[in-house]
């Protein structure tokens, strides 16, 4: 143990590499992560979530204690705390989420700005449902908690519609807002609420009607299955961190037999999959992908990022599905 004599907090030496916080240590426990060997993924999909969960559903303080605390009995309870959190958050935004797309599609066969707006909406999470909503319509979004006085809402929109410059036009309705290309937030007074939404939507009828809106996803290499290497994974790493403005190399593989599929996952909403081109096989997961069990065929061509999965403590390489595409078909 060492103490770090500007801050007081006690830290953990992992490795020769690694230096960790007592209640960072006790979070990668909670989510299933060792010290020593964490990415960036790890980091968006693990430790971010659980932190942000306690003042998505409550307060932060949750996520501070841990990170200031020292006593590993105390740490070890905050993490379970907050990784329950984290499990209710994920629950109630699978909920708004379907609550929200319900009301966006009431009363419309194929809107081009999706609008879900209502007082007993969770603020902590309108911004994930409205993340889904885009994700899985590729519309803009817009979903929002009315209070009494004044709506709070989040957008996420598609790389055809930029969504602050839209509210940009209409910033004398608003009492604020900000953001950027693909996300924003704004807050307006309730009595101006219609007007706001009626000229977004027309905002955004102006500039997607005339347009094919379906999602583009760009592979970077088109690679035979068989030349997938365990090395690539090893270069890959060298342009971590990945995320937003850096993404995740995409490579394409064509012709692959499924050997194998079946759902997985607690609501059963993901795929995983064997493929194989004759040479070697390879295990898949697709996320949120589990409709094509219901006629999946025999042969695919597939969109993906190569990876490494750890789990129960054994380490193999997978492919993580962005697209799946019948083989053979020009669409």
């Amino acid at each position: 143990m060492s103490e770090n004599p500007a801050s007081s907090i006690t830290i953990l030496i992992v490795d020769d590499h690694t230096i960790v916080r007592q209640g960072l240590r006790s979070l990668m426990g909670a989510a299933g992560l060792q010290p020593g060997a964490i990415t960036a993924t790890d980091i968006g999909f693990g430790l971010g979530p659980r932190l942000n969960a306690a003042g998505r559903l409550e307060s932060a303080m949750a996520a501070l204690d841990l990170l200031l605390e020292t006593d590993v009995q105390i740490t070890g309870k905050l993490a379970q705390q907050l990784d329950n959190q984290n499990r209710d958050r994920q629950l109630q935004t699978r909920q708004l989420q379907e609550q929200a797309e319900h009301q966006a599609f009431e009363g419309q066969t194929d809107p081009y700005l999706l609008v879900a707006i209502h007082p007993d909406y969770n603020p902590g999470i309108v911004g994930l449902a409205a993340s889904r909503l885009t994700e899985q319509w590729y519309r803009p979004s817009i979903v929002g908690q009315r209070s009494e006085d004044v709506t709070r809402a989040s957008c996420r929109s598609i790389p055809e519609f930029h969504i602050t410059a839209a509210l940009d036009r209409c910033a004398e309705l608003m009492v604020h807002h900000g953001g950027h290309k693909a996300a924003a937030g704004f807050t307006v007074r309730n009595e101006f609420l219609p007007e706001l939404l009626e000229r977004l939507q027309a905002h955004a009828a102006a500039d997607l009607s005339h347009l094919d809106l379906r999602p583009a996803l760009i592979a970077d290499l088109e690679i035979p299955l068989h030349d997938l290497r365990p090395e690539i994974i090893a270069h890959q790493q060298r342009l971590q961190p990945t995320g937003y403005g850096n993404p995740q190399a995409v490579y394409v593989s064509r012709d692959l037999k499924v050997e194998r599929y079946n759902v997985i996952g607690k609501e059963k909403t993901h795929l995983r999959l064997t493929v194989s081109d004759g040479k070697i096989t390879y295990d898949a997961v697709a996320f949120r992908q589990a409709h094509w069990a219901e006629a999946m065929p025999p042969r695919v061509d597939l969109a993906y990022t190569f990876e490494l999965n750890e789990f129960n403590g054994r380490t193999s390489l997978q492919l993580n599905v962005r697209d799946i595409k019948p083989s053979g078909d020009p669409d």
